[in-house]
């Protein structure tokens, strides 16, 4: 499943490239598509992005401690533990 989620990461994080053509079909370097308002990734989508891939990395590697001590803070919350 890691697999699956981190190629489909890829394959988006991709897809934003420069390169990539936009909705219209036309490639971003035309000077058709050259509007003073286009501009790169705003700095926010890239944070989201990279928090996004981290939190999916820490998860596969450490979800059942996650889980675990989710479980162990609610049980104390309820007076269980």
């Amino acid at each position: 499943m890691f697999h699956h989620l981190m190629n489909r990461f890829a394959v988006f994080v991709i897809g934003l490239s420069a390169d990539a053509p936009d909705r219209r079909g036309e490639r971003r370097g035309d000077s058709r598509c050259d509007r003073p308002d286009r501009g790169d990734v705003p700095g926010w989508v890239l944070i989201t992005l990279m928090t996004a891939g981290l939190v999916v990395a820490l998860w596969a590697l450490a979800g059942e401690a996650f889980t675990s001590m989710f479980q162990d803070a609610m049980n104390k919350v309820r007076g269980a533990g």
